[in-house]
């Protein structure tokens, strides 16, 4: 759920710490751990951002990050580990 912030507007991080726009990974980010996983699709899920702004932001395909919601839904953040992968799917 989106909220308002000292910083500007907010959605309850993986964590459960607030995260605005700011705090989201940069753009142009190399290394996708899980938790900047998860930020990403929590930000998307609460309003901060579109999934399509979400994709253009960090050159992600539709089917991408439609695949980091899908884990994230099912197992949580454990599930976006990549090297884990094969047992979540």
């Amino acid at each position: 759920m989106l909220s308002q912030t000292a910083h500007g507007a907010a959605v309850v991080g993986p964590d459960g710490r607030h995260i605005t726009l700011s705090d989201l990974p940069s753009p142009g980010i190399q290394r996708w751990v899980t938790r900047r996983k998860a930020e990403v699709v929590a930000a998307v899920h609460g309003g901060l951002l579109s999934a399509e702004d979400a994709c253009d932001r960090y050159a992600l395909t539709k089917e991408e990050f439609a695949g980091w919601e899908r884990l994230y839904q099912r197992h949580g953040v454990k599930g976006l580990r990549t090297t884990r992968l094969q047992n979540y799917r």
